[in-house]
This record gives C-alpha cells, structure tokens and sequence, in this order.
C-alpha cells in the first residue's frame, strides 16, 4: 500500500488514535507495522485477533500489560559482551515478570470463561518462560536498580566493614564539632562531604588551626570545607572500601548480564510477542470506545456498510450513510454541490477498507462487509506540486496518470473532483473517458464531480450508478445523506429565489440554460419525488413488518405454551387414568376374594363361572387402555323416563337416568359421575332382579369394615386425592358421620390439596384440624352430611 495513499486518506491520524492505547512503549515503537495488508487469509486472522482482545476487555475490562519496557537494545548489547546497568538488568526483570503474569491471565480466561480465543492461545504459547532469569536478578537488584547486599557474600562483607569505617569518621568529626572552639571556628556544626570525604565546615580564618586538606569553598570564600589530618588514614580506608564495593557490583553485573546473553534471541522474541499483543489490545481498546465493529471480509470486491460514518468526525457531528456496491455495481459518481459531503463519503469508505485491511474494526453497524483489495488508489485533488511547479490540473493529472499505469481489476480507486481545474466541455470529456477507461478493467471505482455532463452518465452504462448529496432547499445546507441512484442538483436557482433575487432575473438565467439542461433537472427533480414517496412507503412497510413479526412471535409463543400445558395435561390424564384402572382391578379382586369366602361358607350357591363371569363384567366396567369397539345399536323403542336404568353405548356401563335438559339430551348419573348425553346414545335396560340375602349381607360385612381414619403419609398427591375421594364415598355409604384423614405436617401440599377437594365434595358438611390429641395439624376431621 503506497505511503502517499495513506496519508491522502489521513489513515496516518486513524494510526496515531490507536496508539494511544498502547500500554507500552515497547507496544508504540511497533505501531509504525500497523498498515494494511492485502492478503485475504491475513486480514481475517487481524480481524479475529482483534475481536477475540475486544471480548476479552468485555469479559475482564483491562488486561495486565504493566512493567513491560523495550529490552531490545539491553539484549542486543549483552549479545555482543557488553555489561548491563543495575536498571537495565531491572528493567529486563520486570518485563519478564509482566510477561508472566499475561501468560497467566490468558490461561486463567482460557479455563474460566466460555468463549474461544484461539489467537491469544497462540501468542500466549510462544511467549518464552525466563522465570529463572527473573529471579536471580530479582535477587540481585531491588526495584530502585539498587544492588543489594545480599547479591553476594563478598558483598556484604564489604559493605558491613564500609558502614563501620563510616560511623567512625562521622565520631570523630563529631567530635570537633562539639569542641570548646566550635562554636567560634566553624561555620556550621555539622558534618558534610566533599569530593566522597567526610570534612567539616571551618570559617576562612581559622583554616590553619585545624591542618588537614581542604576539599571545596563557598561562593562567599568565608567557608573552608576541611578534612582534618585526623581522619585522613580514615577516609582513605573508606576510599579503599568503596573502590572493592564498586568491583563487587561490577562483576555481579557481569555475571548477571552473560546470562542475559544467554537468552537474548528469547529476550527479542518475547518483546515482539508482547507488542504484538498490546497493538491487538490497543486495537480493541480504539474500537470498543468509538462502538466500531468487526466487518464480514471477501475477496469479490464487494462493500455494504450500514450507517457508515467518518472515524474522524466527532460522534455528535458526524451524519452516517448507507453505502452499496461492487456487484451489479462497480461505480458510482458522486454529483452535488461543493461542502455537501462527497470527500467525506469517499474517505469514509476508503478508511473503512484501509482499517479493515489492517485488522481494525470499521465505524459502521454490526453485519456491515467489506472487501478486501491488492491495492488502493487516491487522487484528493488537495495537492497542488509546489516544487514542480506545476497547476492545479496538472499535478492532478499527473497522480491519474500514475493511477492509470498501476491498477488492475482488484483494485480500489476513489477520484475526487474528476477532470477539475481546467475547462469544463474539456475536463467532463476527460472525466467520462477516464472513468470509461477504468470500469472496462473491472476495477472498484468511487468519484465525485460537479460536472453536468456526468449527472447523466450512469444511465446508458451497465455497472455505473449516480448518486448525489443531499440538499435541504428550506434551510439552505447540505444534509449530507448520500442518495445513491439519483444525481444532484444545483439549485442555483432555488437558493437564488429564497435569498430574495428577483423573479424576472431568475426566468430569464432559465432561458440561458438550454432544453437539455432543464429536462436533465425535471428529471432529477421526479427521481427525488419518487425517492421521497419511496422511503415513506418503506418505512410504513417496515413498520408493517415489525407489527406483524412481533404478533407472530405472540402467537407461536402462545402455541409453544399451549402445547406444553397440553403435554402435561395428557400425561397427568394418563397417569390419573392408569391408577383408576389399577385401583378398580385391585377393587375386583377383592370383591372375587369376598365372594369366594362366601361360597366357601354358603355351600354351593355361588358357582365358579358366576365368578368368573363377576370378574369379567368389573374388567369391563373399567377402563382400559386400549378402545374397544363399540357395536352400534339402535336405541330402545320405549319412551325414556327419569329413574330409567339406562345402558351408555360409548362407554359400555350402566347408568341411570336424573334428568331430561333437552329434546335429545338426559342427565345421566354412572356411578358417582354424572354426564350430559345424547338420548341416541341410551338403551333402556330392565331392572336387576334383587340380589341374594347372603351377598347382600357379605357387601355390608365388608362396607362395615371401613376404618374411621385414613391415613395418607408418604401418598403421591394425585394418589392420595384418589384414594380420598374412594374413602369418603366408603364412609357415606358405611352411613359414619365423622371420618379422618392423617395427612401429616411436611411442607403443608397433601394437607391443603386434601382441604381443597373437601370444599368442593357435596356431602362434606365441615372439616377442621384435629385436637391436641387426635393429631393436631397433621390431621383433618372430616364432619359428613
């Protein structure tokens, strides 16, 4: 991508933006990388780094990137024998150190959170682990860059013996400053250093009554900074002592800094690892903060952004557009007024390429695309060649020709103010000519014009679209919409009108204008009408549209809903359905048991087919899983009556008649049910003739078997609700009066379902908690009508 071009489209600024979002200086040095690439498998990889730093900061806000510095020079110096300052071997440690704790920080997000950043995975595994290096000179070298004692024995040592000797000379000078004398010879009672020797200030003349060496004046000459002959040997030996110091740390160093040696090439490898992850970090810091998003990327040429806008335009100024082409069409020429908005168009869609193409997420709404291109071409037309001296056209020309020799079909290239700066038959003629010339190679073309000739120019040429920007005639200013599909106006006329020129003066600058010219602008003119009716209709669609989703999604909501509880309903209806046929198989059987100890008692009276065939019309009586199939019949000739005992032909029982609701329809009470039926469904049936003294009596014996509690502990609630209901029939036709059911306590469900369905019963008169003694809340008396 050529430099010129770069800056023509002031990527340059877009680059300085991201920078400021480097946390290190290490990370700025390598922002000058940051450029567009062309290469469609590297823009993708850019753009999903970036994404992945940008969920990353959604997930953790901030990532650890302190402490890192460029170490480059420091490894490439001790690479060639060179000896490493205290701070530089520091600076060295902390950069480590940081590059430690981001590899952790990239695990802990790669175990912790739900999302995949396979590019950060990558970058984290080529980051060397030096922890080794990091502490041994961590143990040398606190954070000031200060050698500590402990970085040797011999160290220590001397350092011991150093503050010893120091303390000493400090008694001794002490000691003339707290002399008899003191206060008249010496300036100040203090003790002080010059040139690294301890010496005390003496005023000017007294300097002989103290002998020694004098190390420094004052300005003023009236102070002598004087080493007394007494701790000369002394600061000699410290001299000595520093001098040993100074070798130890030296050789400390040296050491520290061969081993440094040892790992340079990781050393470069690391900081180009850790810039290239502070860019991506700057990247996403730059896009999340502007609310930019990461584009969908293809090799076609193809570009849609929606609601694009200028990234260098504040947010509160900037007006976004809707921007289309590069299948159908390949070129667009911008036609309208000057300040209306052209150049911003073109730059915003070439820094929305550029940015993209450099792994940076494009100022335009989620879903936007954007194609990637081998190269791209500007001509601004704000750069005049001064030194050539050259005009205006000319230099123009001179870029356009440049363009010319350079572009191919994978190309972008975006003309401003095509053919200007020279006569307008001439320059529209080159104008339509140049661009003839480029959209016959294939190549992406944006322009923009003022030119009249080219209002026209997309309408006899396959793949070329006119657009304009628009223009508000009652204000007077451009709202800076891009219109693509209909060329601009100029309405001189229009604004001439509204800034009080005269009518007359107006007609007659009309008749001037030629009949080409004024049908070119009724034209324009109705292709904004119906852009304007248009836009209405569509949104009224659009609002149809929404109207209409969002009623649909009520109703499959409701759907989904319905069929859920119908789901449910069915299984409870089955389940409920099963235990009724369990419990009146269980009943029969025990009615079968009954009556074979009767006969066993009655002799023979009751003979074994009779129980079998007892049995069969209990199975029958309840029901079962499979439908059976029922015999049509005729209904009885004989009139219907109530108390009638009645055959049900759907369901295959017995019932009797209660009463008559309609012309066709009876009340019909089956067992303790009763139903509204169909007379067409009835048959009359004869009464049973009374049944034998001795199962009279056996029915009885058992019904009085019947307890006067009944104990549901431990019951599955719709289990318990059955065998509840079976009870109190059991208890009203045993004739007891008062019954109880032992519920227990627990979380309370049985014990107010059981309360609940005694409310509705028709033959319970009251109910209440027990006593103290018969049970308290875990037990309700059931109080029988």
């Amino acid at each position: 991508m050529e430099t010129r071009v770069l800056k023509t489209l002031e990527f340059d600024k877009i680059r300085d933006l991201v920078a400021k979002h480097c946390t290190s200086k290490a990370g700025r040095s390598f922002i000058d990388k940051l450029v567009p690439v062309s290469d469609f498998s590297e823009v993708v990889r850019l753009l999903e780094e970036t994404d992945e730093g940008m969920s990353i900061l959604r997930l953790r806000g901030n990532v650890p990137m302190g402490g890192i510095s460029d170490i480059r020079p420091h490894a490439k110096r001790a690479q060639m024998g060179g000896v490493l300052s205290a701070y530089e071997l520091m600076e060295t440690a902390n950069t480590i150190r940081a590059s430690r704790i981001l590899r952790q920080f990239i695990e802990a997000i790669i175990s912790d959170e739900d999302i995949e950043i396979p590019h950060f995975e990558a970058k984290k595994d080529l980051i060397p682990i030096l922890t080794g290096l990091e502490h041994e000179i961590n143990a040398a070298i606190d954070e000031n860059g200060y050698v500590v004692d402990s970085a040797s024995s011999a160290l220590r040592s001397i350092r011991q013996s150093l503050r010893i000797q120091e303390s000493r000379v400090r008694e001794r000078l002490e000691s003339y400053t707290k002399g008899k004398n003191a206060a008249l010879m010496l300036s100040d009672a203090i003790v002080t250093i010059r040139n690294d020797r301890f010496v005390i200030p003496v005023k000017s003349e007294y300097r002989s009554h103290y002998g020694g060496v004098i190390h420094d004046m004052s300005s003023s000459g009236q102070t002598v900074f004087i080493e007394p002959d007494g701790v000369v040997q002394a600061n000699n030996e410290i001299r000595n002592l520093k001098l040993k110091e100074s070798e130890e740390v030296q050789k400390i160093l040296m050491e520290l800094s061969g081993k440094v040696q040892e790992v340079a090439h990781d050393l470069f490898t690391l900081v180009t690892v850790l810039s290239e992850i502070d860019i991506i970090l700057a990247k996403a810091k730059y896009g999340t903060l502007n609310k930019y998003t990461k584009p969908i990327v293809n090799n076609e040429g193809y570009i849609r952004l929606s609601q694009a806008r200028h990234p260098l335009i504040p947010v509160d100024e900037v007006v976004s557009n809707n921007i289309e082409f590069g299948k159908d069409i390949t070129t667009i020429v911008i036609t309208g007024p000057n300040t209306g908005g052209k150049t911003v168009t073109l730059k915003t869609v070439g820094l929305s390429v550029l940015m993209a193409q450099s792994g940076l997420p494009i100022p335009a709404l989620d879903g936007s695309e954007i194609a990637v291109f081998e190269s791209i071409y500007a001509d601004i037309g704000d750069e005049q060649s001064i030194e050539q001296s050259l005009s205006t056209f000319s230099s123009r020309m001179v870029n356009i020709v440049d363009i010319l020799k350079k572009y191919d079909e994978k190309s972008l290239i975006i003309l401003d103010e095509l053919g200007s700066g020279t006569d307008p038959q001439e320059g529209a003629a080159l104008a339509i000519s140049i661009l003839d010339e480029i959209h016959g190679s294939g190549a992406r073309v944006l322009a923009t014009t003022h030119y009249p000739e080219l209002k026209a120019y997309g309408y006899n040429r396959p793949g070329i679209a006119n657009a304009s920007v628009e223009f508000n005639i009652d204000t007077l200013s451009p709202t800076y919409r891009l219109l693509i599909g209909v060329p601009g106006r100029s309405n001189a006329f229009e604004i001439s009108k509204r800034l009080g020129l005269a009518d007359n003066i107006i007609e007659r600058a009309k008749t001037f204008t030629g009949t080409d010219r004024g049908e070119v602008e009724s034209m324009i003119a109705s292709l904004e009408e119906s852009r304007v009716q248009s836009e209405k209709d569509a949104e009224e669609t659009h609002n149809v549209l929404l109207e209409t989703e969002q009623l649909k999604k009520e109703l499959q909501e409701r759907l989904n809903e319905f069929d859920a509880k119908k789901e449910v309903m069915e299984t409870k209806a089955k389940d409920r359905a099963r235990k009724i046929v369990e419990a009146a198989k269980s009943e029969s059987e025990a009615v079968l048991s009954d009556l074979r100890a009767m006969r066993l008692y009655a002799g023979a009276s009751v003979k074994e087919h009779e129980l079998i065939d007892a049995k069969k019309r209990l199975e029958n009586a309840a029901p079962g899983e499979k439908p059976k199939k029922v015999e049509t019949k005729k209904a009885s000739v004989r009139p219907l009556t109530v108390g009638d005992e009645v055959q049900v032909l759907s369901y295959g029982q017995r019932g009797t008649l209660l009463d008559k609701v309609s012309a066709t329809e009876w009340v019909v009470q089956i067992g303790i049910l009763k139903m509204k039926l169909e007379e067409s469904g009835l048959q009359y049936v004869k009464p049973e003739k009374e049944k034998k003294t001795y199962i009279s009596t056996s029915v009885k014996g058992r019904d009085s078997n019947v307890l006067l509690e009944l104990d549901l502990r431990g019951e599955r609630f719709e289990d318990a609700l059955i065998r509840t209901e079976k009870y109190l029939d059991d208890a009203i036709l045993s004739n007891y009066h008062q019954v109880s059911i032992i519920h227990g306590k627990g979380t309370g469900a049985l014990r107010q379902g059981v309360q609940q369905y005694l409310k509705t019963h028709s033959r319970v008169k009251n109910y209440r908690f027990g006593e103290a003694g018969e049970g308290g809340h875990g037990v309700t008396v059931v109080e029988l009508k």
